[in-house]
């Protein structure tokens, strides 16, 4: 029987929310989320701009969102699927303490800067399954405007309005858990017993 839970929230997100949840177990976001990737944590972290929007408790989504303009100044999403997070891992801690962002989206794990980034700012990483990209979209009830429009479609902070958003797998909680990198030296082990098992096995093969 699996150890892991699912868990609905709506942000703004709280500490006590964050330290509920452990790697492995699924949220499902309702509330706001931004899109911001490698040149929006350029300017905060290594430019020090001050960010457009309030992130606090907020969820920060690792995406390059297909967007179509359906009215003066009002868009709605096409497709919106994650980018691989480990592209911010240099700026992903310090982007965290500068915003107070809760919940970090993406594709793939991240490393040791952000989970450490994650211990010290009670946040946590997670993942939305790859190759979802329309259905996210069909999650978001609403894009309610765009910051730093400058930096492209991909690059800027779309403030999206979302329900039910996921499944967002955890794999760094605020506790220090990694689940890829865990996974990465479960499966080692296994891999070494089970060479260790074949060992003489296979001989009549040669």
């Amino acid at each position: 029987m699996s150890d892991f839970h699912t868990f609905e929230f709506t942000t703004p997100l709280t500490d006590e929310d964050i330290k509920k949840v452990h790697i492995g177990d699924v949220i499902y976001l309702t509330g706001d989320i931004v899109t911001g990737r490698d040149d929006v944590h350029h300017r905060v972290v290594k430019d020090n701009r001050e960010v457009p929007v309030d992130l606090a408790g907020k969820a920060i989504f690792h995406a390059g969102p297909i967007m179509q303009k359906i009215g003066e100044d009002k868009f709605k999403v096409v497709s919106v699927g994650p980018t691989t997070s480990m592209r911010m891992e240099s700026a992903e801690a310090e982007f965290l303490a500068k915003t107070g962002v809760k919940i970090i989206i993406g594709k793939g794990g991240m490393g040791p800067k952000t989970t450490q980034g994650c211990i010290d700012n009670c946040a946590i990483h997670t993942i939305f399954p790859g190759g979802c990209a329309v259905v996210a979209a069909e999650e978001v009830l609403d894009v309610e405007g765009v910051e730093w429009a400058d930096l492209g479609m991909p690059e800027a902070m779309w403030k999206l309005k979302v329900k039910g958003f996921g499944p967002l797998i955890v794999s760094i909680d605020s506790y220090g858990g990694n689940l890829i990198e865990d996974n990465k030296v479960r499966f080692n082990q296994r891999k070494e017993e089970a060479l260790s098992d074949l060992k003489g096995k296979l001989d009549f093969l040669h």
